[in-house]
């Protein structure tokens, strides 16, 4: 029988169970529950060892599986008997390296973002009119695959392109992990396509730049909000009687301290998204908090960066990472030389499987990172 000295995996989980009974334990204690930092913190470690405990018990169940069908073969004279046995401990002995690798993915620190809501930026490039349109497809694409995964997806900044399509959009994304999954979408965009307005019908190449930034928690991110200086303007555009004439547009102006640099910078943030001017100040805030999170913690990306060699995730929102041929149908993810010819589906939000991909790549290096 396989015991925990023999195994240097099980080895290096001798103490999970008790962590995990004792952090059930803390995230019932009521000081813990009023300390809203630390009470998040435990309730991620909890989630994150619950995760890990589920396949370490798969695991031992394998282990112990395979070690009675070999004790069986050992001792059974009947054939077959014998012959179950050996099923069962092909059926284990197949398993437990798949089992192992999976423990030894999660008991790598996992990005701390990874759970958190996204706020995602899309900006035309270079291109012109043809960036703008092409940066509102990418919205629209990005749209669609939140409705599939269940995602809530609201709009904060809209600046709309001269033939369609947007000059900039920034909107958030709610759900479950999503960080986690958009985050491979940061980068430059690139289209390959004949415009509307091209009348040689030569094929030009345009782009739009796509920033994903984790959303913050309040506690995360140090706001003085007595400094913050507020102005409210009426919105612009279509969207009935009340929009003209109502001051719900809102606009923040925000001193920050860079503590990369020491210098003082103004933040400038508006928000004309809703008629509701308190909740345009809401995620205005929203957008303050996490625009301050990710410069902060800008050099936690940098550190990212310097040891993956894919770059399948660092943040870098100035590396190309896809190309959309629209002649030859083909998306060409450049990471992981990752190219279907899909387009229209991918278009239409079926990106998922592009991701899968990308993770697993990722998910490839961490393993051959770590020491495990």
């Amino acid at each position: 029988m396989i015991t925990t000295e023999d195994n240097p995996l099980l080895r290096r989980l001798d103490g999970i169970d008790a962590r995990f009974e004792e952090t059930a334990t803390l995230i019932t204690d009521p000081d813990v529950i009023a300390d809203r930092a630390r009470y998040a913190r435990l309730t991620k470690e909890y989630s994150s060892l619950e995760r890990i405990l589920k396949t370490v018990n798969r695991y031992r169940a394998t282990l112990a599986s395979a070690d009675e069908a070999r004790a069986m073969m050992a001792s059974e004279s009947d054939a077959d008997m014998r012959m179950m046995a050996k099923e069962e401990l092909d059926n284990a002995e197949a398993l437990i390296p798949q089992l192992e690798d999976e423990i030894k993915l999660l008991l790598i620190p996992a990005d701390p973002d990874d759970a958190k809501n996204a706020i995602v930026e899309i900006r035309g490039g270079t291109g012109g009119d043809e960036a703008a349109l092409f940066a509102g497809d990418l919205f629209r694409m990005y749209q669609r695959f939140a409705e599939s995964k269940g995602w809530q997806l609201a709009v904060s900044s809209v600046s709309e392109g001269a033939s369609g399509g947007y000059k900039e959009i920034i909107f958030s994304l709610t759900g479950d992990g999503v960080y986690g999954v958009m985050k491979y979408e940061s980068g430059v965009h690139r289209v390959q396509r004949v415009p509307a307005t091209e009348t040689q019908g030569r094929v030009h190449t345009s782009a739009a730049t796509v920033a994903v930034l984790p959303e913050a928690e309040e506690f995360e991110v140090e706001i003085h909000e007595g400094e913050i200086k507020w102005d409210t303007f009426r919105s612009g555009g279509a969207g009935g009687q009340n929009v003209n004439k109502v001051e719900s547009g809102v606009r923040l102006r925000y001193n920050w301290k860079n503590p990369l640099t020491g210098q003082t910078e103004e933040i400038l943030i508006e928000c004309t998204e809703t008629r509701d001017q308190p909740k345009n100040k809401e995620r205005a805030l929203s957008r303050l908090r996490s625009f301050i999170y990710d410069r902060e913690h800008s050099k936690y990306l940098d550190d990212i960066a310097s040891k993956r060699k894919t770059m399948v995730s660092t943040g870098d929102r100035s590396a190309k990472i896809r190309t959309y041929n629209y002649p030859q149908g083909r998306i060409t993810d450049h990471r992981i030389n990752y190219t279907v010819y899909n387009l229209p589906a991918f278009m239409n939000g079926d990106i998922q499987d592009c991701i899968d991909h990308l993770i697993v790549a990722e998910n490839a290096e961490k393993l051959k990172s770590s020491e495990l």
